[in-house]
């Protein structure tokens, strides 16, 4: 009984000394597709090359959200957001587009999007953060407004208010 009292004990400090992971959280169901990206991928592989592969792609994504995160004008955007899906799904998202090998899995636009209450001040906003990030990662201009041009029409369903 003591042997059995002991190991509880162990593992619940354990278990409270073990950093913290972030984890998704549930969603409510609905139907996965490719067609819920929003737009056809790329035919080829020079786009997905131009943007230094779906590690670049990651890159960008990252560190369009860490900037868009640390951006005051965007706090209520984010407020509520489960980031470790957003990320996930849009580096999906982006690497799909570009034409890599992946399937998004993420929601449609409009269904995503729906209760952010994102006006064009803020949309504009994210796609300047989407630029210094590409800018960054080293993906020329012309490579740049090509993936541009297939997200624009999307403002649409992204942008609510």
């Amino acid at each position: 009984m003591s042997n059995l009292r002991t190991l509880i004990i162990a593992a619940g400090l354990t278990a409270a000394t073990l950093p913290a992971f972030a984890e998704e959280r549930p969603v409510d169901p609905y139907s996965q597709s490719n067609a819920n990206a929003g737009a056809t991928p790329f035919t080829g592989e020079q786009m997905l090359a131009a943007f230094h592969g779906r590690e670049g792609v990651a890159r960008i994504v990252d560190g369009a959200l860490d900037r868009s995160v640390a951006d005051p004008k965007l706090e209520e955007i984010f407020h509520a957001t489960d980031m470790e899906r957003l990320r996930r799904t849009l580096k999906e998202q982006i690497a799909y587009l570009l034409g890599a090998p992946v399937d998004y899995t993420g929601r449609d636009m409009k269904t995503t999007h729906k209760d952010q209450g994102v006006n064009t001040a803020e949309f504009n906003i994210l796609v300047e953060h989407l630029q210094q990030a590409m800018d960054k990662e080293g993906v020329a201009y012309r490579y740049q407004n090509q993936l541009l041009a297939k997200l624009a029409p999307m403002k649409r369903d992204v942008v609510t208010r």
